[in-house]
C-alpha cells in the first residue's frame, strides 16, 4: 500500500480498514448460504472493534437487510447514524433498556420468563405489540429457555398479548469442529423446537443458529438467516475453513518508530530487565503498547513487520511503548513504518498468528485494540 494513502495523523499508531475487503467477504459469506436463507451481520463490539457505524453502513449498501449487536446501546448507536433495517439485541434485556428497545426499533432476544414480561409489560404501557426473538439453549449453558422448559413456556408466551414470537434462535458451542457429534445434537434439539412453536400455533418468521463456522461447515443449519461475524472481518475460526471459503483481511494495525538506539552487549531492555542484549544491538522503540490493545503476553514472544522483514519484541510491552529488535534489518530509520497485523513485502502477520501466540483467538485480538487507535477506513 503507497503511503500517499495513508497519512501520518496525530498518533503515528491506527488500524486501517479496507473497505473493499468487508465487501468481498460479505459476497462470499452470501455465496455460501442455501436457498432462501439471508444474512444478518454481527456488528457487536463495535464491529469486532472494526467501527460498527461504518461497517454497517458499507454492509447495508451492499445489501444486507439484518444486523446483530449484543447491547442495546449498540443498536442505538446504528440507528442514530442512519441505520434503518431491522436490528437484533442478543445480549439479554435489562429494564434500564426498554426505552431504547422501544423508541429505537430494536428487536429484543428473550431468554427467559423474566425478559419476556418485562418486555411486555413496556409494550403493554405502549399499546404495542413488540416483536421478539426466543433464544433456547440447546447445549451453551449461557442465555435462553431449557428444552425441557419450552413447552411450559410458550404456553405462557402465548398468553402475552403484547408480544409476538417473530425469531427462534440458538447458539452452537463447536461449530467448528467437524463432524461434531455435540453440534448435531444441538442441531436436531433445534429443529425439535421448532417443531413444537408450529404444534402449539406460534409462527415463527425467522428461525436462526449458524454462525460463521456453521455457515460453511453445516448448511443444513442455515434456516431463514445465518449470523456470520467474525468471517466478516476477514479472519477463520478455524484453520481448516481456510480452504473452503476465500476471505480477506479487513484490518491491518501500523505504528510508526519513535527511536533508535545502539546499544552494548549486557544492556537490560523495558521494565523488570527481562531482557538483556547478548551482542551490540540497534532496537527500535515502537509508539504502541497494551494500553493500544497490544498484549503484554508479546513481550519476548511477538513479532513485528519493518522493511518487510521480521524484527522480535524484546523485553516487556509497555502501555504506551514496545521494543524490538532491529539488529540484523538495514537502513531502519526513526519514523519508519511498522505493521502489527497486516503485510509488509512478502511477510504477513495475521491476528490469528498472534491469537496463538498468545493464547487467545482472533475475535479478542480484534476487540482488544482499544479507542485510542484511530480507524482510518480506505
Amino acid at each position: 500500500m503507497g503511503e500517499a494513502l495513508i497519512p501520518v495523523l496525530k498518533r503515528p499508531t491506527r488500524a486501517i480498514i479496507h473497505m473493499d475487503a468487508l465487501t468481498h467477504n460479505y459476497r462470499e459469506l452470501r455465496a455460501a448460504l442455501s436457498p432462501g436463507t439471508e444474512l444478518m451481520a454481527v456488528v457487536k463490539a463495535d464491529a469486532y472493534g472494526h467501527g460498527a457505524v461504518r461497517v454497517a453502513a458499507l454492509l447495508a449498501e451492499a445489501g444486507c437487510r439484518f444486523f446483530a449487536v449484543a447491547l442495546a446501546s449498540e443498536g442505538a448507536a446504528l440507528r442514530e447514524a442512519g441505520i434503518t433495517a431491522p436490528i437484533l439485541v442478543l445480549g439479554g434485556v435489562w429494564k434500564d433498556d426498554l426505552e431504547i428497545i422501544f423508541n429505537k426499533d430494536l428487536t429484543p432476544v428473550v431468554h427467559s420468563m423474566e425478559s419476556a414480561l418485562l418486555i411486555h409489560k413496556k409494550a403493554a404501557e405502549a399499546k404495542v405489540v413488540k416483536p421478539v426473538h426466543l433464544k433456547v439453549d440447546t447445549g451453551m449453558a449461557r442465555l435462553g429457555v431449557r428444552p425441557e422448559a419450552l413447552s411450559s413456556f410458550l404456553k405462557t408466551m402465548k398468553g402475552l398479548e403484547y408480544i409476538s414470537l417473530e425469531g427462534l434462535l440458538s447458539h452452537f458451542s463447536e461449530a467448528e469442529v467437524a463432524g461434531s457429534d455435540f453440534s448435531a445434537a444441538q442441531l436436531n434439539l433445534f429443529r425439535q423446537t421448532s417443531a413444537l412453536t408450529a404444534e402449539l400455533g406460534l409462527q415463527v418468521k425467522y428461525r436462526h443458529m449458524a454462525n460463521s463456522a456453521a455457515l460453511v461447515t453445516m448448511p443444513e443449519s442455515h434456516f431463514d438467516l445465518v449470523r456470520p461475524g467474525i468471517m466478516l472481518y476477514g479472519s477463520y475460526p478455524c484453520e481448516s475453513l481456510k480452504t473452503k471459503i476465500n476471505l480477506k483481511p479487513v484490518m491491518e494495525l501500523k505504528t510508526r518508530i519513535l527511536q533508535i538506539k545502539h546499544l552494548p552487549a549486557g544492556s537490560p531492555v523495558s521494565y523488570g530487565r527481562t531482557f538483556v542484549t547478548e551482542r551490540d544491538s540497534v532496537i527500535a522503540t515502537l509508539a504502541i503498547g497494551y494500553g493500544d490493545g497490544l498484549s503484554r503476553h508479546l513481550s519476548g514472544a511477538g513479532h513485528v513487520l519493518i522493511r518487510g522483514a521480521r524484527a522480535p519484541i524484546i523485553g516487556l510491552v509497555c502501555m504506551d511503548l514496545t521494543v524490538c529488535d532491529v539488529t540484523d534489518i538495514k537502513g531502519v530509520r526513526t519514523g519508519d513504518e511498522v505493521t502489527l497485523i497486516g503485510q509488509d513485502g512478502g511477510d504477513e502477520i495475521t491476528a490469528s498468528e498472534i491469537a496463538k501466540q498468545t493464547g487467545t483467538i482472533s475475535y479478542e485480538i480484534f476487540c482488544n485494540i482499544s479507542r485510542r487507535v484511530p480507524r482510518i477506513y480506505m
